[in-house]
This record gives C-alpha cells, structure tokens and sequence, in this order.
C-alpha cells in the first residue's frame, strides 16, 4: 500500500513539471492581472537568501472603478538613494560567506532581492515570488528548478513585516526582519516564524525618558504618524510621561501616506495643525520617525518656510536614519540640526567602504536597483536622447559614491545595514551548525551539496534560535527567547551642513544588560544642539524653573508640568530646582533669607555684652548704691526724731529688702543655669514680699500710733516692735511657703525655645509651674494692695505725723507696674521678657524708694530744724 502511494505521488510530481516545461501558462499568473514587481537583484546560488527591501518606490494614483486597475502605475520611480546601502550590504555579506572556508565549504551562497512598495498587494506578490520559479510567477509551485530560499530578510515598516510574514509563518519560512516590529506578544503568537536583528522597541522608549530626565525636559511635543503604528506608539508614550512627571504640549498626527494625488491634501491637513506648533512652548519634539512619517513632515516643513520651527530638538526612534528622497536633495536640512536619535546599533565591518568604491553602473549582471539608483543619486541618465532640460547631463558611469551627500548616500554602513549583514551571516551560521549537527558522524561522496539537497527551512529554527557568533566587526550576534538580537541603542548626534551633508556623532548607549538606572549613557561634552541655541543646555518646560527658595504650586485647569512657584515660608527651604514642597530645617536651624540653605540658629539671652544687658546693670548698680546712701543717712541720723517716729527697725528693714531687690536684678541677666533659675523668681518673690510687708507694717503702725493718741483707746497695746515684726514675718512666711511648694513640685530650669523666633534659640528659665508664678506674683499684688489701701485711709492724718501719704503714692507706682507688667510680659519674647521683669523690679523699687525715703532725706539733709521733737507733736491746725 504504501509503495503504491509513493509512486503515485512521483508520478504527478512528472507530471506537473512536465505541464509546467511545455505549458508555462498553465501554472504562472499573468503579470498584467497584478502590480508588478519593478525591480530585483538576482544571483543564483546553492541555498538561496530571500530580501524584500524598499528602495524604488512607485507613485499610484488613488484606485478607482472608472480605470482598469493596470492604469494605477506612474511610470515615474522615486529612489530613497540612501536604502541601496542595504541590498549592497546582503551583497557583501554573501561575498565574504562564500570566501570564507570556514562557513559551508563546498556552498555556494546565492540571493534573491526584490523590490516592494507600501501596498499591501506589492508585498503579498514579492513574498510569494521569492517561494515561485525565478521569472515566472507560480504561487506555492516551483517549475524548471528547485530554488533552495532558506530565509527571508526584510520588513522596511512594521506593516510589511507582517505582510510578509503573513505567507512566510504559513510555510515556517525563518524571516528576519531588519526594522523594529512593535506588537511583540500579539506577533510572537500569530508569526512564531519572525527575527528582530533589533532590540525590542519599547526598551528605547524608555530610553527616551531617561534622555528627557537627564536634561530636564519635562514639556515636549509628540509627532507620530496617524495609523495603527503611531497608536500603539503614543498608548505606550503617553502613561510613560505621565509616570515620569513629563507632559507634553501637543499630539500632532502626521498624515500616512497612500497615493500620489493625497499629497496636497497631507500638506493641507498639515497646515490646519499650523497654531499647535505657533503656540506651543515645547522646545523639545519627540518623532515616531518611521519613514513615511520622515518624508512627510520634511515636506511639511519645506512646504512651510516662514513657519518658526528653528531652535527645537528633535528626539526621534530608531526608525529613522536621515533618508532622503531624490527630490528633497534641494531641501534644507538646517531645521534637524543637532537631533537625537535612537540609533540601531552599527559598527564597520573591513572592507566595507573598499567594496563600495568598487560599485558602478555595470558592475553586476543581475542588479536591477542600481540604474535608477545611480540616475537621481548624480541626476544624469543613461539615455542619451531624454536630455531635454537643461540641468540635466549624461552619467559617464565614473561619479564616485564617496562624492554623494549623506543624506543620499552614505559609505559607512548605517545601522538598518548592519542588521541586514548580521542577518545574512545568522543564516549562513544556522546553516553551518544544521551541516555539523545532522552529518559530522557521514561521509560524504559528493560532498556538501547533497548534505543540502533536502534540507526545509523550517529546520532551521531552533540553531537559531540558540545561535550565537561574532561577527567580523567584533559584535556578539545572538537572539532571545522572543526572537529579538539581544543588543541595545546607540544614542546618536547629528550634525548638518549647508550642502545636504551631514555627520553622525555617537555620543551615548542604551544597553539593556546593565543594572537599573545605569541603562542610558551620554557624553553630554560631545553634544552639538543647534545653534539657536548659542552652545546653552535647552529647557524645554511649560514655564519658568522655580529656584532654589521657591517651591511648585499646582496651577487650576493646567497639566501637572504647569505650575507657579511660591516662595517657602519661614524656617521651611528649598535647595533644589523645582522643588515640590519647601522641606522644614532642623529645630536648631533656620533658613536664610534666600530660603535655600538652613544655617545654625545662635542662642539668645540677656548678656552683659549688649547694651540693654549694661544699661540694666547700669541702673541696678545705680540703684544700689542710692539705696545703700540713704541707708547710710539713716544709720548716721537713727537717733534723730524722723527716723525714730515711723519704727527704725522697719525702715531697715524695708531698705535692705529694697536693697537686695536691685540686686536680685543681676540673676535675670547672664545666661542661665541651674542655679540662677532656681534663685531668680524665688529670691525676687520673698525679698518683695518682705519690702511689702515692711510698707504694710509702717502703715499700719502709723494708724495704730495715731488711734493710741486718743484717750482710753485699747489700741495702745498693740502699738510696738512686736506688732510689726510679726506682720513682716507673717506675710514673709506665707511667701516663703509658696516658693518652698513651687520648688518641690514643678521647680525651673534651664531650657532653650527654638521655635518663638525664627533665627534665634531663645535659653530661658522655664518657670516649671506657670501656675505657681503667677500666685507668687499674685500674693505680692495682694501685700500691695491691703497696703495701698490701709495707706489711702490714712492719708489725711496731720502730715507731720504722717508717711501714709507717701506710702499711698508709693504702693500707686508699685501697682501700676505690676499691672502693666503681666501683659507687657505676655506679648514679648526671648531676652525682652527678661528685660521686662527687670524694669519691672526696678521701676517698683525705685519707686518706693523715691516716694519713701526722699522726702525725709530731703528734711534730714536740706531743712534739719523739722526734724526735732515739736515739730514731730505739733498738731495741724
């Protein structure tokens, strides 16, 4: 049974080649039916290399049912010059193959490049050529020939990646594509077939914001073309931005081009998006830079010459490498100086730029690419009876590559070139390592070429896929488990001239190996931005940088990257530009007046350097030696009449307690310890309480010595020493309990305030018990008040006898001062609160020594007749 299946199938195999021999119209497709395929580079081999690049492209009319649809083709090709580098570099790579001997000896290498345009239908036909009869179309049928296609390189946009790749996964063809292809899950499951010789895109996507982070960029502009490959670009931009604090100004959406007569309507769809760029304050544009969308906006701007769009910086993806078509070669340049570019990485392989000088116009049989390549790259022709106009010359076949401008030719290979050289040599190795692996245990009669003869390519995944080589430049080749060349981005610099030349700068490297955040590398020394810059660093920000001392604040109904700046408060800075919130300095520090730096705060107190500090001391000083003066007149004069009359005993008393008050001034000023806050309040408190209780036992003594006088009073008993010495005493002890209390419960101590003043650490004497102090002070408005008041109703005693009247005015001054003091001393702070209670306790104590004593030193001194014994009894009358 299975012998007779065999033979069957042999049999119609005969059979079909023999119908295809003598009947080619039975099994090819007329080209009349399809777009043909212009152009092709043809060199027979062993094993065969499939490519599909886009280097001639062919202007159609837009389709209609009024035409037939042969009428679609303009006889007019455009070349993108720049792109015959590529099936050059396929052409190179095959020759260095097929001389190596180390690399399938006995094999002879051969390729198939065929030309495609953006239609979809092109692509369909130049993928299945490559799998037909060379020069005779015959979809999945191969007549005359057995045509060994191991792989196919190629895919100029993502679209035709997956056009191709469309017929390719069906048969398990290895394809492997030089551009990037962006839906990496949704492809790795539909086209389980396809190879990126680039990284992964999204990878440089990030690389872009690092580059707006490293420069600080944070108000850009995106420029992607309207179709699904700019969707998927701006759904993957756009929350990267947003995630990274950057915001963009505008979206613009470069038309796709289709046909020849939409032209004029992109430029007019262009021009609607005019006051988008006019109004933007983006300095920096960020370019899906597909190709199409390259030449379009190119045309844009060419077409808009008074539009000002000079001084930008245009960040654009991998996509682009400064193609240009023949017609733009008038074009200026000028607006793309100093770009960036996430370049594919490239490098020089030996002899490259020695085998381009070799190319001329006959220099291979099989190349259909290079006349009209060679035509618009020199503008001369071939046809010596077409030269109608002017401008236009003979080609001698003599121009040299090397004398063509960048932007239309370059002769070191480009990035998208060495992709296709890598590519190349990937197959070859794959190859190689399927020959070792499957006959390294035969023997070969004939060789390797029988090793070959049956080999499919879908045998040629899995080397591969675990394929790995250097390649002659010295680059690591090798794929990943999503197919994609393990390899990162060259960050490149491009720099114009005035002629349509131009020169790449390599000045970083996105590498994806390296650890987080170390991924980008730039040189920003070897940047040349445009010169409407004047060689300044660009911003590109929604407004103004917020210096240091000022910090963001959100602006209502703008972008997050919109804010006003606010200056930081006080003790709050900010050392950074565009800082999001002024931070606070540290308790001991403050901040400057720039609001930038926090800067030590220095401690404050009431010292003896400062002239409030010697003024106090001054008058304390002053006070004290008064006091002490009129201690000694009294002493001196003790035995007189005056002195006698009012207590001797009191009057001591109450001057030596008035004596200690000034002094107890000194333990306010200085800076304080332990111990002066523990004296300071107490001592002040009990030596007034004793002058208070002094003054309260004089008056009360002279209104007891005056109701003694009159006959029968019973008051006379109490008139005497005792009396007083126990009011003085009494009241002392009460004052002396509540400090005695106050220390053994909450007691003062030393203590800084770093937060009532801005610039200054305020040592004080924290009082402990607030509570406590106040009834210390409380207690001493009392003694002052039972004492101006018993000193009030005894003021109209005859005067003579009388120093109530003078205690009255002196307990008035006392009263006065404390009570103004409790405010005053609630509304100051720092050394002024101490200087406060120092007035205080000297205003007080002046006063009773000026309304006491100075009146009966002016009559001991200045008038010593009053002061005998008739004077003293004489009654008034």
């Amino acid at each position: 049974m299975k012998k007779t299946v065999l033979i069957m199938l042999l049999l119609l195999v005969l059979l079909s080649h023999t119908v295809c021999k003598r009947h080619s119209t039975v099994c090819s497709i007329n080209d009349d039916d399809l777009l043909p395929i212009s152009h092709e580079f043809y060199q027979p081999g062993d094993l065969l290399i499939g490519y599909i690049v886009s280097h001639i492209f062919l202007v159609y009319d837009s389709p209609s049912f009024l035409y037939q649809p042969k009428g679609m083709l303009s006889k007019e090709p455009m070349s993108v010059t720049k792109n015959y580098q590529l099936p050059l570099a396929l052409v190179f790579a095959v020759k260095e193959i097929n001389e190596n001997p180390n690399i399938l000896p006995n094999i002879s290498l051969g390729f198939h490049i065929l030309n495609c345009n953006s239609l979809a239908q092109i692509t369909y036909k130049a993928t299945l050529s490559l799998l037909s009869t060379h020069e005779r179309f015959v979809p999945n049928f191969q007549c005359d020939i057995q045509r060994n296609v191991m792989a196919v390189i190629g895919g100029y946009l993502p679209e035709t990646t997956v056009h191709m790749a469309d017929f390719l996964s069906i048969y398990n063809i290895p394809q492997l594509t030089y551009e990037s292809f962006f839906p990496r899950q949704a492809g790795k499951i539909r086209f389980f077939s396809l190879y990126q010789m680039v990284p992964d895109e999204t990878f440089q996507y990030m690389g872009i914001v690092h580059l707006l982070h490293r420069f600080r960029w944070t108000w850009i502009g995106l420029i992607a073309v309207d179709d699904d490959n700019g969707d998927r670009f701006l759904q993957t931009m756009v929350p990267l931005l947003s995630q990274n604090n950057i915001c963009y100004s505008f979206i613009l959406r470069t038309p796709k081009r289709t046909y020849k007569d939409e032209f004029i309507i992109l430029l007019y769809r262009l021009q609607e998006q005019y006051p988008v760029l006019l109004e933007s304050k983006a300095t920096v544009y960020v370019v899906y830079g597909e190709p199409p969308t390259m030449h379009i906006l190119r045309m844009f701007l060419y077409a808009s010459e008074n539009l000002p769009l000079g001084g930008k910086v245009w960040i654009v993806t991998s996509h682009w490498d400064f193609e240009s078509l023949s017609i733009q070669r008038i074009w200026d340049v000028e607006t793309f100086h100093g770009a960036i570019s996430f370049a594919v990485h490239s490098n020089q392989p030996p002899g490259f730029q020695n085998f381009l000088q070799l190319i001329r116009p006959f220099w291979a049989k099989g190349d259909g690419f290079i006349r009209e390549f060679w035509e618009q790259a020199f503008s001369c022709s071939f046809k010596i009876s077409s030269l109608h106009e002017e401008n236009e010359r003979a080609c001698t076949g003599e121009e040299k590559l090397e004398n063509l401008p960048g932007m239309l030719f370059e002769m070191r290979m480009t990035g998208h070139s060495y992709n296709v050289y890598n590519a190349a040599y990937a197959v070859a190795h794959a190859l190689h390592a399927f020959y070792i692996a499957r006959f390294q245990h035969r023997r070969l009669i004939d060789g390797s070429r029988k090793a070959f003869q049956n080999v499919q390519p879908w045998q040629l995944h899995h080397f591969l896929r675990s394929m790995s080589f250097n390649n002659s430049a010295g680059d690591a080749v090798q794929f990943n488990d999503n197919g994609e060349l393990v390899e990162g981005f060259d960050v490149t610099n491009w720099i114009t001239f005035s002629n349509g030349s131009f020169i790449r700068v390599k000045v970083g490297r996105l590498a994806p190996q390296t650890p987080h955040g170390q991924e980008l590398t730039i040189n920003d020394d070897l940047i040349i931005w445009h010169r409407s810059f004047n060689k300044v660093l660009p911003l590109s920000k929604c407004n103004d940088n917020c210096y240091p001392g000022y910090s963001r604040k959100k602006k209502e109904g703008e972008k997050f990257c919109c804010y006003d700046c606010a200056p930081c408060p006080e003790g709050m800075i900010s050392d950074q530009m565009d800082s999001n919130a002024c931070v606070r300095c540290p308790d001991d520090q403050h901040s400057n007046e720039e609001h930038n730096q926090c800067i030590p705060k220095f401690m404050t107190y009431l010292s003896y350097k400062e002239p409030l500090g010697i003024i106090l001391a001054i008058l304390a000083v002053s006070f004290s030696m008064v006091i002490a003066l009129v201690l000694g007149i009294f002493m001196m004069f003790r035995d007189t009449p005056i002195i006698k009359a009012n207590n001797r005993s009191l009057t001591y008393i109450l001057l030596i307690s008035l004596l200690l008050s000034f002094l107890c001034s000194f333990l306010f000023i200085g800076q304080p310890g332990k111990v002066t806050c523990l004296l300071r309040q107490t001592s002040f408190g009990i030596i007034f309480s004793v002058a208070l209780s002094s003054v309260l036992a004089k008056t009360i003594t002279v209104v007891l010595a005056f109701l003694a006088t009159k006959p029968g009073s019973r008051v006379r008993k109490w008139v005497g020493k005792r009396m007083a010495n126990s009011i003085v005493l009494s009241c002392a002890l009460v004052q002396a309990g509540l400090c005695t209390l106050w220390l053994s419960t909450s007691p003062p101590f030393p203590d800084k305030d770093m937060f009532s003043l801005n610039e200054k650490i305020i040592v004080k004497c924290n009082e402990g018990s607030v509570a406590m102090f106040y009834c210390v002070l409380g207690y001493l408005g009392l003694l002052a008040t039972v004492s101006f008041t018993v000193a009030f109703f005894a003021r109209r005693l005859p005067d003579s006898f009388n120093e109530a009247k003078f205690i009255t005015f002196s307990m008035l001054v006392f009263c006065s001062v404390w009570l103004s003091f409790v405010p005053t001393y609630l509304s100051t702070k720092g050394k002024h609160m101490v200087a406060v209670e120092i007035f205080s306790i000297l205003a007080s104590s002046a006063g009773l020594l000026v309304c006491i004593f100075f009146p009966k030193c002016y009559l001991i001194i200045l008038h010593p007749e009053m002061n005998n014994r008739d004077q003293l009894i004489r009654r008034k009358k």
